[in-house]
């Protein structure tokens, strides 16, 4: 296995996390919310894609086998000979592919807002969203708000914490975002699905308009022994629920001795 290069965050002790985040993000960005109580009793890998975080940005188109392997490559760095893994968004397809290529390593899977490849949905959301990031960011941020979040979460928040969010939306995209989006564009990991021997937990997004939950549902019968939960938020689980999310991966992982 080669030498991982991505830049990396590591916290706590104990059994091994490793995290993809989605795209356009980061670890922080991502899983932020969560990360003090994941490693509470856990020793939690992530690591940055090219363009996120302090990786650099990548003069190459990026491959998703190069993304699972980094991830496990710095999980096996930090000593973890075995891991649990869980991947968000763009990460979910990330931690597929791992566990299909390093079986050995991954000791359980956690999928969250996770699809396989893109249905005709996504595909136009992804082009439509892409074509209003370049002609009106703000807009974007204030579409990509209603999208990422559920209504009951939207109108639960302050206003102002809604045009933040928004706001956010526009400027907090990482700077390799046009490389990991011609990724994600790519993605197909339905071959690799049946492959799965890990325990795998699907969180599945049920207010989500930007992954829709079918497509999740779809991909959580096709990953043999898999478990799905329909949880009540839009795609930024993190952010709506960050608690109940904790509490239910952590008690998959402990379960099933990940």
């Amino acid at each position: 296995m080669s030498k991982p290069t991505f830049a990396r965050t590591v916290l706590g002790a104990g059994p091994g996390v490793a995290l993809a985040h989605g795209m356009g993000g980061s670890i922080a960005a991502h899983y932020g919310p969560v990360l003090a109580g994941l490693s509470s009793g856990r020793t939690v890998v992530g690591v940055d894609y090219p363009g996120s975080g302090d990786t650099p940005r990548s003069s190459t188109p990026l491959s998703l086998d190069q993304l699972a392997d980094e991830i496990v490559a710095a999980a096996v760095d930090e000593g973890l000979e075995t891991f649990a893994l869980i991947g968000f968004s763009m990460g979910g397809p990330v931690a597929i592919r791992a566990a299909a290529r390093h079986p050995d390593r991954i000791s359980a899977l956690v999928l969250n807002a996770a699809y396989p490849c893109l249905d005709n949905y996504m595909t136009l959301a992804t082009e439509a969203s892409g074509e209003l990031l370049a002609s009106n960011p703000m807009l974007f941020g204030k579409i990509a708000a209603l999208l990422s979040l559920s209504p009951a979460a939207v109108a639960a928040m302050p206003m102002d914490m809604v045009r933040a969010i928004a706001s956010g939306a526009a400027a907090g995209l990482s700077p390799g975002a046009p490389e990991q989006a011609e990724l994600f564009g790519r993605i197909d990991v339905r071959g690799d699905l049946g492959k799965i021997k890990a325990p795998t937990l699907v969180v599945g997004t049920a207010e989500d308009r930007l992954t829709p939950i079918g497509l999740q549902r779809g991909m959580a019968a096709q990953i043999p022994g898999a478990r799905m939960v329909d949880f009540p938020t839009g795609h930024l689980l993190f952010l709506e629920s960050p608690e109940e999310w904790l509490k239910l991966a952590t008690a998959f992982l402990d379960e099933v001795g990940a």
